[in-house]
């Protein structure tokens, strides 16, 4: 099979490197890619919102699979322009990548279909917001703009001097751009956050491993919210008890609902899921994999990824029986000092070839380029996401901490207490 992903950050390359394992892959491209990417595929300069170059490209070099890895392509309706000309592709169509691409939606269908989430009002008036949070909010409070993001668009207000300047930040200034036209305000839940990601083929879902995020910048889950700046699988939190909890009135919910409204759901659901002391409740959902819940959940997954995947476009996926290694997996982000708000790029890393051939070992390039001279330069605020896989969460995480001493470059910054939690569990 000759497969295109599109795409260029951590999550695509973990994606890549699956796929690469896949005996059935005999050419991979990745648009527009990264320097690690290029290890395993020929990166192509088309950007991931380029529809038409990208359906041309797919045409031209006769690709089997086109696998989507972002968001914005996915709410912008990729997967329809590819159907379109007839290629296979991976990925929710723009009605169902709704379920990500508004939260007002998501929230809404929630309400219809029961399934447990915080109470919620929708806002498309900035002066309709203010009045609700004066008259009706409890405090703390959360504000989220409605559209993409970038992970970023969500606001925890501890007061209502906090909640105004928000409505004034997400509405009226547009820090966001137009995801903030509609604005949802929620109930502020207490409890564990972890991730579950799933494969759906649009009646039948198979449940990934657990996996649990680090969205602050700073240690001790101080600092602003970031797009993740490392993760841990499997969650220790992700009980029987929540499993079972979550099968009946989450998961298979979730799908039966987006077909009961004319939205058959193929791809990636990601459900955020917040345990709360009620039960676990949904914080929100993804159409596509997490990143860097990929990097930690894909390396432990026994099954060719493109059978999978196949399988969830054909509506087949009850034929396959997911399965995962019985280990644990910890990636800790190599950022640029000064991320999420500013940082300087291009500064040459050293120390990659580090990782070569160790099996146990990854170290997936999240925002890296060549420079001129051919040099590995960081290229983002996620520079790269050092991934360590081991037989217990614990031996996972120490390997993955030894491993970010193995790669240097100048503004190198990183969180030193990714899955302290683990030892909270224990």
């Amino acid at each position: 099979m000759k497969v295109l992903i599109v795409g260029g950050g951590g999550r695509e390359h973990a994606i890549a490197t699956s796929v690469a394992k896949s005996k059935r892959a005999d050419k991979i491209y990745c648009a527009p890619g990264n320097a690690g990417i290029a290890q395993v595929a020929e990166c192509v300069p088309i950007g991931a919102m380029e529809f038409d170059k990208l359906v041309s490209f797919a045409k031209e070099h006769q690709i089997d699979l086109v696998i989507v890895g972002m968001d914005d392509p996915l709410v912008g309706g990729l997967v329809d322009e590819m159907e379109r000309a007839g290629i296979r592709t991976f990925g929710p169509r723009k009605n169902a990548a709704i379920l990500e691409g508004s939260k007002a939606f998501s929230k809404d269908l929630m309400k219809k279909y029961h399934i447990p989430t915080a109470a919620y009002e929708t806002f498309d008036d900035p002066q309709k917001a203010i009045d609700y949070l004066e008259k009706e909010a409890k405090f703390p409070i959360v504000l989220k703009a409605d559209g993409l993001a970038l992970g970023k668009g969500v606001l925890i207000c501890e007061n209502l001097e906090d909640a105004k300047a928000g409505v004034k930040e997400i509405m009226e200034d547009k820090k966001f751009g137009s995801a903030g036209n509609q604005m949802v305000i929620e109930e502020f839940m207490t409890g564990r956050e972890l991730s579950v990601l799933s494969f759906v083929d649009g009646k039948t879902i198979k449940i990934m491993s657990s996996a649990q995020d680090h969205k602050r910048a700073k240690d001790g889950d101080q600092g602003l919210n970031t797009g993740g700046m490392g993760n841990f699988s499997p969650s220790p939190f992700y009980t029987a008890e929540v499993d079972e909890f979550c099968k009946k009135y989450i998961y298979q919910a979730t799908v039966d609902a987006m077909a009961a409204e004319g939205r058959e759901f193929k791809g990636v659901i990601f459900f955020g899921l917040m345990l709360t002391k009620d039960g676990p409740k949904v914080l929100e959902y993804n159409a596509r994999f997490g990143d860097p819940e990929a990097q930690v959940v894909l390396p432990r997954m026994k099954n060719d990824i493109l059978d999978v995947m196949e399988a969830c476009i054909d509506g087949t996926l009850d034929q396959i029986d997911l399965t995962f290694e019985d280990n644990a997996a910890v990636c800790v982000v190599l950022a640029s000092d000064g991320y999420p708000v500013s940082y300087e790029k291009g500064f040459v890393i050293s120390g990659l070839e580090a990782f070569d051939g160790k099996e146990d070992y990854y170290c997936f390039h999240a925002g890296t380029k060549f420079d001129a001279q051919g040099n590995i330069v960081t290229n983002g605020g996620r520079v790269l996401g050092v991934t360590a896989t081991g037989a217990t969460l614990k031996e996972a995480r120490a390997k993955a901490y030894e491993a970010t001493g193995w790669v240097s470059f100048d503004n190198k910054y990183m969180r030193h207490d990714i899955g302290k939690a683990i030892d909270e569990a224990n």
